[in-house]
């Protein structure tokens, strides 16, 4: 006798995250350090850079240069913290904060754990989920709403082309290492 699993749109979101926490996230971001995340693998590469005030600040300008600039690890797990922290803050009602006021924390490590605390509120809003929720309108990351289901996926997809890109640079980082 088989047996037959429904999933649900929920589910289906749940699974893909959890998947590309575990086999992308975690294979790919354990491992930075300090000088793999500000290591910039071409000239102009939008980064992080301390600043009088005592922050990480990262590169940023609106509209985006054309042709984009390559990017660093370190701008990268920024990026992540500020689009991420922000959907979660827009999923619970709360407004979420400009680019302008969200930092890199300073290290690998820190970023580690920041992300790692973000996963952490991004598992428990999932499973949080009714389906009748993922119908309900969102404007984060958009101007115009759309049902939630679609900053989900979003998010998930955001997740796995800024980890893809951590990994490619990481590489290119390592490569140049064992290159010396």
């Amino acid at each position: 006798m088989s047996s037959s699993i429904t999933l649900t749109q929920i589910h289906t979101l749940q699974w893909q995250f959890q998947l590309t926490w575990r086999l992308a996230a975690e294979a790919q971001l354990f491992s930075l350090t300090d000088a793999a995340c500000l290591w910039q693998p071409a000239p102009g590469s939008w980064t992080v850079h301390f600043s009088e005030d005592g922050n990480w600040r990262p590169d940023w300008s609106m509209p985006e240069p054309e042709p984009t600039p390559a990017t660093t690890i370190g701008w990268l797990t920024w990026h992540l913290i500020w689009w991420w922290s922000g959907l979660i803050a827009a999923i619970c009602g709360e407004e979420p904060s400009a680019h302008t006021a969200v930092f890199w924390p300073g290290s690998a490590d820190a970023a580690i754990l920041q992300l790692k605390s973000l996963s952490e509120q991004w598992t428990d809003i999932l499973s949080q989920l009714q389906e009748a929720d993922l119908e309900r309108p969102l404007a984060y990351p958009w101007a115009e709403p759309r049902p939630l289901r679609i900053a989900l996926a979003w998010a998930n997809l955001e997740l796995m082309k800024n980890i893809a890109e951590i990994g490619c640079i990481h590489r290119m980082f390592e490569a140049t290492r064992s290159a010396e």
